[in-house]
């Protein structure tokens, strides 16, 4: 079953105008409204807009012309057909954070670790949509069977905070590590485990699988992390800063234990000293969505709705989680706003998509988004109808487009870091 929406909200659009003529100067942008084929290189208009774009950078190539001239009406009516005809040969997934003309077709909605299990449940489904971004497709792809196609409907769709952390440099971090910790007594625990967040390429996933590490996941970081003390006397956390501060400040960790690496200065701009004494190495990663979020828009919350339950997403800074009620992942904001059993006032620090569709799936509640200045996920934007129409009618003709590969030489150790992870429970 996809998600059913009730009730009425502004849309994603109407929010980013409307707010932006209350704050000009904004780095958002109304632009995300209008076709992603129209969008230059790059991140697009959006949260991860001012990012810096690596070189390599996935490009979109053309798609015929009827799809980019098709309204609404016609890509409803050819996606629901094309779906109709492949039945259950085809899964479509969607991402809380995509938008609402995409949801609507999506078989299952949650986060990339859900949803790339998810698609296992569909054992005669010989292709799975994946309505998100690259690193999701790439995970539902090291998780499937090989007979099984992953398609990205936009192979430009990626994560700029996924970006932040590449083979290259962080292989570079840890030739300095090992050199650095290579003295260091044995105790029978590794000098350091490598730890990536799920937002990250397959390449790294397959190094922390490589190299004694694991995956971990906004809901299940303070678990890995335990798994990674158990076995090692400190941890390299990458990409996000956020999370791993976040987690290992709350599991005890002090902070001036968590030096940060940044790329490509010496020791990551640390002195050997700093490195010695660290517990959790973070590296200098962020989302450009949750990043936007800060203590005032909290204090504000708070001022104009006494009483306002806060949630925010781990990703954002360590003030504001500390300044919030609760903190925990998209799948944790939603199970706590449905366990509401009293129409609450909820402010909630994640991307807007899922903001606004929690408000239309629970009206009883009141439930806005902390920044005043909506900035989506740009990323997420790339997918829309016409390449979901597109690559579902190509399925239908019996060709596989934007079909997304893992190399075979990084599936093994990949799968290796995703099994740890499962196996690492509470």
């Amino acid at each position: 079953m996809s998600t059913q929406l009730t009730g009425s909200n502004e849309s994603v659009a109407q929010n980013i105008t409307r707010l932006n003529l209350l704050a000009p100067g904004s780095t958002c942008s109304t632009d995300l409204a209008a076709n992603p084929w129209d969008t230059p290189a790059g991140y697009g208009p959006g949260a991860s807009q001012e990012d810096d774009v690596p070189a390599g950078y996935p490009v979109q190539g053309s798609i015929p012309e009827e799809y980019l001239k098709a309204g609404d009406a016609e890509l409803d009516a050819r996606i629901l057909a094309a779906k109709e005809t492949l039945g259950d040969r085809a899964v479509i997934l969607g991402h809380f954070y995509q938008r609402d003309e995409v949801v609507k077709y999506a078989d299952f909605v949650g986060d990339s670790f859900q949803l790339a299990n998810a698609a296992l449940t569909r054992d005669k489904a010989e292709a799975i949509v994946f309505c998100g971004v690259h690193f999701m497709a790439e995970t539902a792809d090291i998780l499937s069977r090989d007979d099984q196609s992953v398609i990205l409907p936009n192979l430009a769709a990626g994560c700029s905070m996924a970006d932040m952390a590449d083979g290259p440099s962080v292989q570079a971090c840890w030739d300095e590590l090992t050199a650095l910790y290579a003295d260091e007594a044995d105790d029978g625990r590794m000098p350091v485990i490598p730890v990536t967040y799920m937002n990250c390429s397959a390449e790294l996933k397959a190094f922390v699988g490589r190299n004694g590490g694991l995956v971990c996941t906004s809901s299940n970081a303070a678990t890995v992390l335990e798994w990674a003390f158990e076995r090692g006397r400190r941890v390299l956390f990458f990409p996000d800063q956020h999370l791993g501060r976040n987690t290992a400040k709350a599991m005890g960790v002090p902070l001036e234990q968590m030096p940060m690496w940044t790329p490509r200065k010496e020791l990551g701009g640390n002195d050997p000293q700093t490195m010695q004494d660290a517990k959790v190495i973070l590296w200098h990663g962020f989302c450009s969505v949750h990043k936007r979020f800060t203590p005032a828009q909290i204090t504000k919350a708070r001022e104009e709705f006494p009483g306002v339950k806060v949630i925010v997403h781990p990703e954002c800074p360590m003030e504001v989680v500390d300044a919030a009620d609760a903190a925990g992942s998209t799948d944790y904001i939603q199970k706590a706003i449905a366990a509401a059993a009293e129409p609450t006032v909820f402010a909630i620090g994640t991307e807007i998509n899922m903001v606004n569709r929690l408000a239309a799936q629970y009206p009883q509640h009141t439930i806005f988004c902390l920044d005043p200045v909506i900035c989506p996920c740009s990323t997420m934007y790339r997918i829309h109808p016409g390449y979901l129409a597109w690559v579902l009618e190509e399925l239908v003709a019996g060709r596989v487009v934007n079909q997304i590969t893992v190399p075979a030489e990084q599936q093994g150790d990949a799968k290796t870091a995703l099994e740890r992870m499962l196996a690492a429970k509470p």
